[in-house]
């Protein structure tokens, strides 16, 4: 990427990072500095890297796309995220969203045991998000799994916080079966495409469920056993 294309798409990065912050859609430092620090730009095909920093979903393949930055900052928020916490991602993507997260909870100036296992149920994006991943140095603080989200990723869990990236009809069992006690879990939930709620689900320490709605979204379906 030439210099002057490198300069614009940071231009273009602190103006949406100013506009963001008066608009109170990012509100935490520790937010804010991730955004910084992750090139969007490396999650996207070339053709489309030019309009990284535009806040609107963007075309990925395989009838996917990659969230607009405003609801993967939203979602940060929300997930309440600190270092040294492991989370499970649902629906890859490109890795955009999965590297955010990593920044947070392992950020890369310090050495922590915080890590983001995020499944991918396309094969093919699965490829492309991993290579991104390598491509921007966020290998050792992600892992890329190919496979069905909606059944969690019992392997590594329990999880301190759980994330979904697609629509579902309501919030797959086995994700809040591996969400720890204390932890927090952000899913959209609705139809396909249309009358979606971003849901926030905690468990508190005795294992109590509760359930607030965040505002109404609109997603790409989750496919799988315990989805659409």
């Amino acid at each position: 990427m030439t210099d002057k294309r490198t300069r614009t798409l940071e231009e273009k990065k602190e103006r949406l990072i100013r506009h963001f912050i008066s608009s109170k859609t990012l509100k935490t430092e520790k937010v804010i500095r991730a955004f910084k620090e992750v090139p969007r730009e490396l999650f996207l095909p070339n053709s489309l890297r030019d309009n990284a920093y535009n806040d609107t979903p963007l075309p990925i393949g395989n009838g996917q796309t990659i969230s607009a930055p405003h609801m993967c900052v939203i979602m940060a928020e929300i997930l309440d995220l600190e270092i040294g916490m492991k989370v499970l991602e649902i629906g890859t993507g490109s890795g955009y969203h999965a590297a955010l997260i990593a920044e947070i909870v392992a950020p890369s100036d310090e050495k922590t045991s915080g890590h983001v296992f995020s499944i991918e149920r396309v094969k093919k994006l699965s490829e492309f998000a991993r290579k991104n991943i390598e491509q921007a140095k966020f290998s050792d603080r992600v892992t890329v799994i190919h496979g069905d989200g909606t059944l969690g990723y019992p392997e590594q869990a329990p999880y301190d916080r759980i994330l979904v990236t697609a629509a579902g009809p309501k919030i797959p069992e086995p994700l809040i079966d591996q969400l720890k006690n204390g932890g927090k879990l952000v899913i959209p939930i609705g139809g396909v495409y249309f009358f979606q709620t971003l849901i926030l689900l905690t468990k508190d320490l005795e294992g109590k469920i509760t359930k607030e709605k965040r505002g109404g979204v609109s997603f790409v379906p989750l496919i799988g056993e315990h989805g659409h």
